[in-house]
Formats: structure tokens, C-alpha cells, sequence
């Protein structure tokens, strides 16, 4: 039998392949066009240029153009669906995800029979550029399925794409140098189907034996008699429940002659579903309602939403996802196949996916049966890819109706007592006294941001002043803030703390922009004279105006004698003038932090060209939506984690005015030896107490992450304990090289202080950027919690991996089962029995929590 070509994937209209039509599409200049345009698009991906999502939308577009093939069959009445399918003899096998498909097939062609490739009449790439697709005849009295299973093993392949059993499958036509290999007398040649002349059956067979007998077929059962786990076509497997995520259109490829039925992704492919009949139609109502053996309606309620999204918005996107709502003649197999992914987010419970899933205008009582039917199958323990898909893509939905939305009261569970962030606006009881007079000025609401804000220009009177962490390195007082809050929610708090603090490095650079200004006027008289005196010595000035050129600030950091330059900034963007050509602004942040060298060499005798150690100390204020458009290409990159961070808590609308106090000369008088005591420390300072609390604090933070099991909270919890040991240490200078209780308080405070803010800021943009091509992140988009005291008092893996998907995090079965083992050997939980009903031996381990001591716990008085 021959095989089939059409113009594009969108008609359903085939006609027979010849050699000529294929030649002709192969040379098309569309289809070299789009391909070409796909390969561009992913190496813009690959660098970074374009985010999955938009290649993953381009591709999807652009694939619409391009003709297919249909090397499974042709088609009685010249119509793409499954009932006219007669099938070709020949099979598709797709490896998707391959960095190099050339490279991939030339290794594995090497472990081959000849009799396997003797089978093989074309490989070529995939339009994605990131996948092999092979076509070879199918082996004398095996399916389309079993042909495929086999090529798998010879391929020593266990990750195959099991998704193109359909024989209406579609393969897109590419240019003619993606094609590896073709064996065109092979591959055109007429051919008898595999199963016919030995009495077997055809998978077009089945499927219309399975719609004749109206969704049953010789086994009593749905696809192909399989619902008892045989090995039919239409295979409901839920370890199979896997759905690519090319794009939109592959997903509705597939289906019956409704065109539309079931996703061509997804293994998911059953006729009508077991018990189609109505057989337990006598535990519902008339509605469809679950009845009590008296035939009462039971009266059950379920949530309305899946980790904070609506049922209804999830339902829609997996209906999008497999190609939209279903006709008439297939109604039934989507429901089926809908309802085989609703279990993952349902629970696995039959009413709560009846509550959910619509009906498409089929008769309820038949279609909740579907449902029953769909969930006495076993499922797999890992989410399906297109159930993820539609998570991600409504969270990305709402991400963007909020607009950089920094409101979510609950964000990190603020208000229970056993979170990492309980009462995280409310700072501690006991305050530095340092702390305490600079905030004794400023209204409650602003003080907790004003408390971190003043700590870059504390720090910028310190000079060749060390600190040495517990890592044995030693740090200068490198700290820099942003303070990130909405419009008009007082961000000018922090300007008149900064000035007083400032005020003596202000009347010193004064006099020294005076000695320079006095210079310049006097070169500009003189002209080019070789009189000119040399550019004056000794001229540190401190505090710069970030509006300046690269040139201007290494040569304004050299002159500073190792002094730390300090800037304020009103907005982010301002930075943008050390932009140069290759983002150093942010490199500069960076080398603020860690006190690296930067520089530039010249060749002309009038440039700059030094090298020197970056001391730059600087405060900034944005809006959340402008922070988060400032540095979202640098999430993972560096600046976020070495910044402190702080915010201010929206007021309720109509709030009284906040009145501030006077910062008179009694204030600067109060606050002038903590200065004088910055400003005279030198070398190496020691401060126990300090590296004590950076050791618990350390800790603490571990204990957290180890029960959150939230990886960005971890990465970002490292430098976060840098900053709080410099804070400790800058007021430990500051009060005269005396430690108070106060400052382990308020700098445990102060640390968490700066993560919530990074978390809630950054923290979904961070895993997004670093989940590896993974379609579901490794988050939990409302902050991290610990993720124990969610489960009951004995729990098994199942019910944790649920917890996870529950909480935004992946299900994978690796890290789910090291981070319970995790709590196994930290003495959280202990090992029991085994579950005798689980479905594999790992599944039936029972864990029991047992007391511990959560040191990260903050006591609030």
C-alpha cells in the first residue's frame, strides 16, 4: 500500500504520494523557508536571546505551513481520520529532544543489524531541528504499535515517543538536506499491510470494531482490549500518559473521523471507554450525581482550585492543549482521555473530576461513567507532560494579567506562626541602638525598610576595615540596597536618614570638588600650554553622581584611596549610564559585592587607564514591575543575590497621613560617634559573637531548605547570611567594638527580611530561568513552606509526590525519594511497613514524623 501527502497539517484532504510530489515538496521553497526561520528562532533560544515559550509559540505558527505525510496510511475517501485509514506497511519513530540528531544517528547506526537497517527507508530531522524521525517497514505479523515497541529495542531506546500509534498521524515534510538517508524504491513501493493474510488485525481494525460495537470491543472492554492492560492500539497506560509539548498544533492532529478527539501527543488513544454501556448508572442520579444506596444524592464538596488556579481555567487550557472541544462522534473519547489527566489534579477521585470536567453536550449519565471508567485504570506516579504544560501556561497567563502584582498578603504564609517568614513586616523587639535612633524619626510603616536602607551608607565610612566569614575569607563592608515597593508608598523615607549619615563625607567631598573645579577652570585658561599643572592629588571624593562614564568612575575609585564610593539613586535605569557595550553596570554590581577589579586600557595618553578594586556602596528605589523588567535577563546570573533587598507594606487606602519627627542638631549629635567609630576602625576586625550568629543563622537556613525543599531559597540564602554577618559587623564597629544582644535580633530578623523580599520579587523568574527544559518548575509560587508539616503524621511517597505537584514543585521520582531520605537521616521521620496496596515496592514505603526541633522557628513577643 502506498502512503499519503497533503498541503498542510490544517486540511484534512490526502491524496497518494508519488515520487514526484515528494521530490517537489522536499525542494519547496516554503518549506526551506520555515524550517530555516525554525532553525533561526532556536539558536536565539540557545543563546538566550528568546525565551522557550515565544520559540515554542514561533514554532508552533510556523509548522502550520508546512505539508505533511502520512506514512502510515491513506485514506478510502480521501479524508484524514482513522475510520478510512488503509494502512501502508510502514511505521514512524520518533527520538524528540537529541542537542544533535546527526551525531546521534551516526553513533547508533553503528550498533545496528543489517537486517534492522535494511528495514529503513528515511531519517531525517525534524522541522524543530531537535529530533530524528525514522520510517521503516513494519516486520511480518506485528502492529503498528508492537513494530514500533521492537525498533525501540533494537534502538536500545527506552525513552521512545510512544504518541504515533494513530495511523491519521501526520509527519511534517522538511527541506532536503535535513533527510540523512532515503531508500525511495523501498520506501514507494507497494506493499501488503502487517496482519493482513494471517488473520490478524489492523489497528484501523480495531478502532472501528470498537466504534461499531459502540465503545466495545471482543473483550467486553474500550480500546481494543486493552482495559484490562492488553496490548492492543489504543493503549490507556497512565505510566504512558506522557503528551509531548511541541505546540498547539501537533496536539490536535489525531482522532477520529471528528478530527479533533484526542491529542496525536499523547498515548492516551482509546475507543469508547469500558462500561460505556451504563452498568454502574445505578450510583447516579438522573444529573449524573453520585446516589447513596437509597439513591440520595451524596453531598460532597471539592475545591475549586488547584495550587491557587480555578478548575476552570486548568480544564480550559487541556482542552486547548489537545485541540480543542471534540465533535459529535468523538465525544466520548475525549472525556475518556480528559479524564485520564484530571486525576492528577483531582486526586484520583471520580466525583471531584465529575464536578470539574464539562460534558461537550453528551448524555451525563454515559459521560460520567466515562469518567468511572478512566479512573479504574492505574495511573503512573509522575505527572503527564500536557497536565504540566497547563499548569505552567495559566500560572504564565495570570503571571501576566497581574503585572508585576506585589500584593499577595500571603505570600510565604506570613501569618502562621510555624513559617520561616511569620510576621516578616514587624521587626524585633529588641533594636541596635544605632538602628533605634535612625529609625526614631520615621513612622512605623517605614521603618522596617528604612532599618536595612541605612546600612550602604554606614558602610561607606569604613576604610581598609576586614571582616573574616566563616569560610575563612575575608570581606570589606560591601553592601548596597534597593528598596522595592509600589508608587506613591513612600519610598522618600529613607532620604533624610541617608543625608544625616552622609553629612560628614558631603562636607569633605565639597572641599575636594572645590579643589578640582579650581583645577579645571584653571586648565581651561591655559589652554593647551604645556604649563598645565598636574590633576591634583588627594582628591577623594566619596559620593558620586551615577550619571558619569565608565572612565570617570574608575578614575573617581582610584583617587579614593581605598575609601568606598557611594551613590543614591531614585530609579534603576540610572545605572544604565555604566551600561557601556557588554552590561557592565551589572558586572559593576557584581564587583561591588565581591570587591573584584575593573578597569580599562587606553592607548591615547589623555584616557584612563587603570585597574582597581571596586568599593562601591549605593542605595536604589524602583517599583516591583520596574525591577523585575530591569534585571530579568540576570536572574541567575549574580546581581539579585548579592543585593539587600527591602520593601514597604502597602497602606490600606485611606490611611492616615504618616508624620515623621525632626532631624535636628540633637539627632546628628546622637549620632555622631557611632560615625567617628566607623570612621576610625582599620584592618582586620574580630567579632565572635558576630561569626556565632552567622553559624546558627547558616543553620537555621539549612534545617528550612532541607524541609522546603526549595532550591532557589537555599541559593539564595548564601549570600543572604554574607550581608547579615556584615551588617552584624558594621554595628558592631559602629557601637565601639561592643557587641549587644539586640544585634543577633535584629540581624536574624534582617536576613529573612531580605529573602521574602528576593523570593516574592524574583523567586518564580529565578526558577523559570533555571528549571533545564523542564515544562514544570521546581517552585512554590506562593514562598516556600515546610513542606512536613503539610503532610499527616504517616505518609507514603505517593502522598508526598502529591504534596509537591500540590505546591508548584516537580514530581520527580529521584528528588522526591532523596529529599524524604533526606528527612530519614536528619531524624524527622522513620521508616515503617510497607503498603501492600501501592503499585510498585518504592511507592509502599510508610514514613512517620516524629518531634524536632525547628531551630529556624523566630519567637515573636
Amino acid at each position: 500500500m502506498s502512503f499519503g501527502i497533503s498541503d498542510s497539517v490544517m486540511s484534512r484532504a490526502v491524496q497518494v504520494c508519488t515520487p514526484e510530489l515528494f521530490h517537489k515538496a522536499i525542494q519547496s521553497k516554503v518549506v526551506k523557508d520555515v524550517c530555516a526561520q525554525i532553525e533561526d528562532a532556536l539558536e536565539s533560544r540557545r543563546r538566550g536571546e528568546m525565551s522557550k515559550e515565544d520559540f515554542e509559540t514561533l514554532k508552533s505558527q510556523l509548522k502550520k505551513r508546512l505539508p505533511i505525510l502520512t506514512p502510515h496510511a491513506t485514506f478510502k475517501d480521501g479524508r484524514r481520520t482513522n475510520k478510512g485509514a488503509i494502512p501502508s506497511g510502514l511505521s514512524i519513530y520518533d527520538k524528540d529532544h537529541i542537542t544533535n540528531p546527526r551525531g546521534w544517528w551516526e553513533e547508533k547506526k553503528k550498533s545496528l543489524d543489517k537486517a534492522v537497517l535494511d528495514l529503513i527507508v528515511l531519517i531525517h530531522v525534524t522541522p524543530s531541528g531537535e529530533g530524528l524521525r525514522l520510517v521503516f517497514v513494519i516486520p511480518d505479523g506485528m502492529s503498528l504499535a508492537e513494530a514500533q515497541k521492537w525498533m525501540s529495542e533494537k534502538l536500545e531506546d527506552e525513552e521512545y515517543d510512544v504518541c504515533v500509534k494513530d495511523l491519521a498521524r501526520p509527519s511534517f515534510i522538511v527541506p532536503q538536506d535535513y533527510i540523512l538517508f532515503i531508500n525511495e524504491e523501498e520506501l514507494f513501493k507497494d506493499r501488503k499491510p502487517a496482519g493482513e493474510g494471517a488473520g490478524g488485525k489492523t489497528e484501523a481494525d480495531g478502532a472501528a470494531a470498537g466504534e461499531a460495537s459502540g465503545g466495545k470491543t471482543e473483550a467486553g472492554e474500550a480500546s481494543s482490549g486493552e482495559a484490562a492492560g492488553g496490548n492492543g492500539n489504543h493503549k490507556v497506560q497512565s505510566s504512558n500518559l506522557k503528551v509531548q509539548s511541541k505546540n498547539v498544533q501537533d496536539n490536535r492532529l489525531s482522532g477520529t473521523d471528528s478530527h479533533r478527539a484526542v491529542s496525536s501527543g499523547s498515548a492516551v488513544q482509546p475507543a469508547q471507554p469500558a462500561n460505556s454501556n451504563g452498568a454502574d448508572a445505578g450510583h447516579l442520579s438522573a444529573a449524573g450525581v453520585p446516589q447513596n444506596a437509597d439513591g440520595v444524592e451524596s453531598a460532597q464538596i471539592f475545591p475549586n482550585e488547584y495550587q491557587g488556579i480555578p478548575y476552570s481555567s486548568l480544564v480550559a487550557k487541556l482542552i486547548e492543549l489537545l485541540g480543542g472541544e471534540p465533535q459529535h462522534g468523538s465525544r466520548n473519547t475525549f472525556i475518556f482521555t480528559l479524564a485520564c489527566y484530571l486525576r492528577y489534579i483531582c486526586d484520583d477521585n471520580a466525583a471531584w473530576i465529575k464536578q470539574v470536567i464539562p460534558t461537550f453536550g453528551e448524555e451525563k449519565k454515559r459521560a460520567f461513567t466515562t469518567v468511572d471508567s478512566a479512573c479504574s485504570r492505574k495511573q503512573s506516579f509522575r505527572m503527564p507532560s500536557v497536565v504540566s504544560k497547563a499548569i505552567q501556561l495559566v500560572r504564565n497567563d495570570e503571571v501576566k494579567q497581574m503585572a508585576g502584582n506585589y500584593d499577595d498578603s500571603d505570600f510565604g504564609d506570613i501569618n502562621n506562626p510555624e513559617s520561616y517568614f511569620y510576621q516578616i513586616h514587624q521587626m524585633p523587639r529588641r533594636i541596635p541602638k544605632l538602628i533605634k535612633l535612625l529609625i526614631s524619626k520615621t513612622p512605623n510603616i517605614y521603618k522596617p525598610a528604612v532599618s536595612q536602607a541605612v546600612f550602604p551608607p554606614l558602610a561607606s565610612h569604613l576604610c581598609e576595615t576586614r571582616f573574616r566569614y566563616l569560610d575563612n575569607v575575608e570581606h570589606e563592608a560591601t553592601i548596597s540596597s534597593i528598596l522595592c515597593a509600589p508608587t506613591g508608598s513612600g519610598k522618600e523615607a529613607i532620604t533624610q536618614p541617608i543625608n544625616h549619615i552622609m553629612a560628614d563625607i558631603r562636607k569633605r567631598d565639597a572641599e575636594q570638588r572645590e579643589r578640582e573645579r579650581a583645577w579645571k577652570d584653571e586648565c581651561n585658561r591655559k589652554g593647551s600650554n604645556k604649563d598645565r599643572r598636574e590633576r591634583p592629588q588627594g582628591l577623594i571624593i566619596q559620593e558620586v553622581n551615577i550619571d558619569m562614564t565608565n572612565p570617570a568612575f574608575v578614575l573617581r575609585m582610584k583617587e579614593a584611596e581605598n575609601h568606598f564610593l557611594y551613590s543614591k539613586v531614585n530609579e534603576l535605569n540610572l545605572f544604565d549610564a555604566l551600561k557601556g557595550k557588554t552590561n557592565q553596570h551589572f558586572r559593576i554590581m557584581e564587583l561591588a559585592f565581591d570587591l573584584g577589579n575593573y578597569g580599562q586600557d587606553r592607548v591615547s595618553t589623555q584616557s584612563v587607564t587603570e585597574t582597581v578594586k571596586v568599593r562601591f556602596n549605593w542605595n536604589a528605589c524602583c517599583t516591583p514591575k520596574k525591577c523585575r523588567d530591569y534585571f530579568k535577563r540576570v536572574v541567575t546570573d549574580g546581581p539579585i543575590s548579592r543585593i539587600s533587598f527591602c520593601t514597604i507594606d502597602r497602606r490600606p487606602c485611606g490611611s492616615e497621613l504618616p508624620v515623621y519627627g525632626t532631624y535636628d542638631a540633637a539627632f546628628d549629635e546622637q549620632l555622631k560617634p557611632y560615625i567617628d567609630n566607623l570612621v576610625k576602625a582599620r584592618g582586620l576586625v574580630e567579632c565572635p559573637e558576630a561569626l556565632k550568629l552567622a553559624q546558627k543563622l547558616l543553620d537555621e537556613n539549612a534545617q528550612f531548605a532541607r524541609l522546603s525543599q526549595d532550591v532557589v531559597f537555599e541559593n539564595l540564602s548564601f549570600r543572604a547570611n554574607v550581608i547579615a554577618y556584615l551588617k552584624a559587623c558594621i554595628l558592631y564597629v559602629a557601637n565601639g567594638m561592643k557587641w549587644e544582644k539586640s544585634i543577633e535580633d535584629f540581624v536574624r530578623w534582617g536576613e529573612r527580611y531580605d529573602l521574602y523580599c528576593k523570593l516574592k520579587l524574583f523567586g518564580q523568574m529565578i526558577y523559570d530561568a533555571d528549571r533545564d527544559q523542564d515544562s514544570l518548575p521546581k517552585t512554590a509560587p506562593h514562598g516556600p513552606k515546610n513542606l512536613l508539616e503539610l503532610l499527616p503524621d504517616e505518609f507514603s511517597l505517593k502522598d508526598y509526590a502529591k504534596l509537591r505537584r500540590e505546591q508548584g514543585f516537580d514530581d520527580n521520582r529521584k528528588r522526591t525519594m532523596d529529599a524524604v531520605y533526606q528527612w530519614v537521616s536528619r531524624g524527622y521521620v522513620v521508616k515503617l511497613l510497607k503498603d501492600d496496596s501501592a503499585d510498585t515496592d518504592t511507592d509502599s514505603l510508610i514514613f512517620r514524623k516524629v518531634q524536632y526541633k525547628r531551630s529556624y522557628l523566630l519567637k515573636k513577643s
